[in-house]
């Protein structure tokens, strides 16, 4: 097994709320952290929904894959306006 289907088994456990909370906790920081901080935040979620729409391209919809990449366009122009 690879590190990365590791990876992939564990989150594939992790509490579909939880998961929700912790991404909903990290925008809202991300969004009211002062400059830099909060840029950061951002782009790491950013990067983090850029891995999860990559891995699971295959399997979406049309539909949910357009909302994915409009998401991640808005999250990562957030990100770059906050560090500016």
């Amino acid at each position: 097994m690879t590190p990365s289907d590791h990876l992939l088994r564990r989150l594939a456990r992790v509490s579909p709320t939880v998961a929700f909370a912790l991404a909903l906790a990290a925008l809202l920081a991300g969004l009211f952290l002062p400059g830099i901080v909060g840029a950061l935040l951002l782009a790491v979620l950013a990067a983090g929904l850029g891995a999860l729409t990559f891995t699971t391209w295959p399997v979406q919809t049309p539909i949910t894959r357009a909302v994915r990449v409009v998401l991640l366009t808005l999250l990562v122009v957030a990100a770059v306006s906050k560090a500016l």
